[in-house]
């Protein structure tokens, strides 16, 4: 399996998600998973293998694109319309390569286990991130 292949221009948020505004601190695209930064409050690129611990946390998707100093939507939780092609009832997690969402399956030992969906359709994911702490254990 493989990272979502993310069309941005299709991610929708759907009508009663928890949704943020804030500020990018970084280059991002709609879709990307972002986490957010505790000395500037501002969102980069989650990574689940990073070795600062804060940017393995997962803190929603970006709605839009933006880059440093700019405006960003992040849905935090609720059902998104990914852009992605899903597979139904399949649970989904922040990827090794910033910003990236994965099925477990590409999670490789030591990754922390950062848990952000499930599929409710072959479009729509369910968030509800989880931060688990656990790193992945050896396959």
């Amino acid at each position: 399996m493989t990272a979502l292949s993310i069309t941005a221009a299709n991610v929708i948020a759907a009508g009663g998600a928890n949704v943020e505004n804030g500020v990018a601190g970084a280059t991002i695209t709609q879709g990307e998973v972002v986490y957010r930064d505790t000395s500037t409050s501002k969102f980069g690129l989650a990574d689940c293998d990073s070795a600062t611990a804060n940017v393995r946390v997962a803190y929603g998707i970006a709605l839009n694109g933006a880059s440093d100093g700019q405006p960003l939507r992040v849905l935090k939780s609720g059902d998104i319309t990914i852009g992605a092609t899903l597979t139904i009832g399949a649970a989904y997690y922040l990827g090794a390569t910033a910003g990236e969402i994965v099925p477990y399956a590409d999670l490789v030992e030591d990754d922390y286990i950062v848990f952000l969906g499930v599929a409710k359709s072959a479009s729509v994911l369910s968030v509800a991130i989880n931060n688990t702490g656990a790193q992945a254990p050896a396959a």
